[in-house]
């Protein structure tokens, strides 16, 4: 091809600077716009397709391919050309214009073409070529960006996702996806595709851009596509892969980061709380719990969210960090949903677990700290004063305290606070889990979010005995019996308000009785004074005293004035 090429530009440079002004005996080329790039050029044998205007030397046209409006098409160097075209193309680059002088040796000789063209006519053709292919052709492919990482290749079978731009071999545009806003979503190597596209999207990665040249006879040969893709046209793809997966492909799980300390995993039926950003496989992000500032909260395995999401949250510790990649018929499927997810989308979710629990699930109480001696232990009714920290599981710290009194079993903490206080000594120090049917709720309370579980570390800094619901003073042994000359203290047969009141001061003092802690003690005497005062005249005598006894014999401490 190169011989020929360099005696066509021969012929052509002996011609312009011959001074003979004698007949032309061979083409001449006139390249007068030439693409800066030039991959191929049109060798015997191979498929053309180009415009021309073809004029007389005088200027006047006698033919023209853009005047029908369809370029001609046809193999170059097997006869089927006069034979000056046939030379006059050889070494030409598609986009490029040039001149080509004919003589009519090379032409039509002494006998013209019909009433068009005169004998011995010299013709002059205006090309420009718009195609060049060959049967011996094969696909070709070249990448133009990929991704470091290219963990998965595409494969015959696949379902892909892509955007493309196409155009014909001289860059005139037919379609592009971009232009509809929408991926051309497909399988691989089903017949879906014309054959060249089938074979050119074979091992590409997520990510990756491509551009992918089919020859005719592999795209749409010579019938072509309507009127955007003429007879015989080489078409150019320039394919962008957005996502892939296979209709057989589980979700994919790559763990990120595991705490140290793992004593549970999420099983089926657990409630969980996590935060998440969702992406697409190239990366673009279509939701995330974080911009929202709270959490996603769901029950696993019960069909509250979708199947991918439902098996990936399984297994799962708290503070774990995992992506998931869910494909599409384990999220929406080909329809996606609304404008946020299209269709046959592959769904990449990074996930850490923030906390978890179950319906069922008790407090969990773990000792951390225990004198050695532990005499009394806190239970309900006690007045306790205690230190404690308040968080999140993920160490969210909510709430701190340097010491709190409280008087057990009096509502004013949540349940399972509450039970984790319970048989602690003086001294003590442990850890609380309170699931949050024990804690607050679904509806969650200030600075604490719907459905949290809690951690507290709790240490028991005072305790005071208490006394039963519904009493103010109670015996811790047998009473004195009888009671009233107890109580009559200077044996007058009466016991004013003052009396009584040191009486009671010396079964407190003496540990044979207990007052109501928390309380102010005067207060707590003066009621139970005014209770067996029951004619109000300032004092208490014999026939007044009744005692309040619970029926339990069990109880039978519980016996107060």
């Amino acid at each position: 091809m190169e011989s020929i090429f360099a005696l066509i530009l021969l012929c052509v440079t002996g011609t312009h600077v011959s001074s003979s002004p004698g007949p032309l005996e061979d083409v001449v080329i006139d390249r007068y716009d030439i693409p800066r790039v030039c991959p191929r050029e049109v060798q015997t044998g191979d498929f053309v397709r180009y415009h021309y205007n073809g004029t007389f030397t005088d200027g006047k046209k006698f033919d023209s391919s853009h005047e029908r409006g369809a370029p001609f098409s046809g193999q170059v160097g097997l006869g089927r050309l006069i034979t000056g075209l046939d030379r006059g193309v050889q070494g030409m680059c598609v986009n490029e214009r040039r001149k080509v002088t004919v003589p009519p040796h090379l032409a039509y000789g002494s006998i013209g073409a019909g009433d068009v063209i005169p004998a011995d006519t010299v013709l002059v053709f205006d090309v420009v070529l718009l195609d060049i292919w060959n049967t011996e052709d094969k696909v070709q492919t070249r990448t133009l960006s990929k991704p470091e990482s290219c963990k998965r290749l595409v494969e015959a079978t696949d379902f892909i996702r892509y955007h493309y731009n196409g155009t014909l071999l001289n860059g005139v545009p037919f379609d592009s996806s971009h232009s509809r806003n929408g991926t051309y979503d497909t399988y691989v190597g089903m017949g879906y595709l014309i054959k060249g596209m089938d074979e050119g999207l074979i091992g590409m990665c997520v990510g990756e851009t491509r551009t992918i040249i089919i020859p005719p006879f592999l795209a749409y040969e010579e019938k072509g596509y309507g009127t955007v893709i003429p007879s015989q046209a080489t078409l150019v793809f320039e394919v962008f892969m957005i996502d892939l997966f296979n209709p057989k492909d589980d979700i994919a799980v790559v763990v990120k980061e595991v705490p140290k300390t793992c004593t549970r995993k999420t099983v089926v039926g657990d409630y969980i709380r996590y935060h998440y950003n969702g992406t697409f496989q190239d990366g673009s992000g279509f939701d995330t719990s974080y911009q929202r500032n709270s959490t996603y909260n769901t029950y696993i395995g019960m069909g509250y969210v979708i199947q991918g999401m439902d098996k990936a949250l399984q297994g799962l510790c708290i503070g774990e960090k995992r992506r998931v990649i869910l494909p599409p018929h384990m999220a929406y499927g080909e329809k996606g949903t609304g404008d946020l997810i299209p269709g046959s989308a592959v769904l990449v979710f990074d996930i850490h677990v923030i906390d978890f629990h179950n319906p069922k699930d008790l407090i969990e109480i773990k000792v951390t700290s225990k004198p050695e001696k532990c005499n009394l232990t806190s239970e309900v009714d006690d007045l306790i004063q205690y230190r404690y920290n308040c968080s999140l599981m993920d160490g969210t710290l909510l709430y701190s305290s340097k010491t709190y009194q409280l008087l057990m079993l009096s509502n004013k903490v949540i349940e399972g606070l509450d039970e984790g206080l319970r048989g602690m000594c003086v001294g003590e120090k442990r850890v609380v889990i309170v699931p949050p049917h024990l804690g607050h709720g679904e509806n969650g309370a200030k600075g604490v979010p719907s459905s949290a579980v809690l951690h507290f570390e709790l240490e028991l800094l005072d305790l005071q005995k208490g006394v039963p619901d519904g009493y103010m003073f109670v015996w811790l042994g047998d009473s004195p019996d009888p009671l009233f000359p107890a109580m009559d203290l200077n044996k007058d047969l009466s016991v004013p308000l003052e009396e009584f009141t040191a009486f009671i001061n010396i079964q407190v003092a003496e540990g044979t009785g207990r007052l109501r802690p928390g309380m102010d003690a005067d207060g707590i005497i003066k009621d139970m004074f005014n209770n067996q005062d029951r004619n109000s005249d300032g004092k208490i005598v014999a026939e007044e005293l009744k005692l309040k006894v619970e029926e339990d014999s069990d109880k039978a401490r519980h016996e107060e004035l």
